[in-house]
């Protein structure tokens, strides 16, 4: 499956310089990983945010987003983002520090 380019550049130039952060492909799109941790990517137009399972819910009431359901089940945290709501800088920023600050949270890989 091929992902949107133009938005994983705008997610490479937002972690341009930050340590611990390497690119990955996975779900058919790309990742990007914060120490080991996956913590957003793209698939398809969307981008995909690991919100953790504390953050789902609130996750989910946010406009533009859905349950990601890769393999046709939930993964309880985390979502896609259509891209309705990524078309601004801030708000693609905004999702952006919410999955590298949960990936922070977890153990280095």
């Amino acid at each position: 499956m091929a992902y949107d380019e133009g938005l994983a550049q705008r997610i490479r130039e937002t972690f341009e310089g930050q340590p611990g952060v390497v690119e990955k492909k996975m779900f058919g799109g790309i990742a990007f990983m914060v120490q080991g941790n996956m913590s957003v990517g793209v698939v398809g137009e969307e981008l995909m945010v690991r919100v953790g399972p504390e953050g789902h819910e609130e996750a989910l009431s946010q406009p533009h987003t859905r349950p990601m359901d890769f393999t046709g089940r939930p993964m309880k945290g985390f979502i896609y983002v259509e891209p309705e709501g990524i078309e601004s800088d801030g708000d693609l920023q905004a999702w952006i520090d919410q999955g590298a600050r949960h990936a922070r949270t977890l153990p280095p890989k």
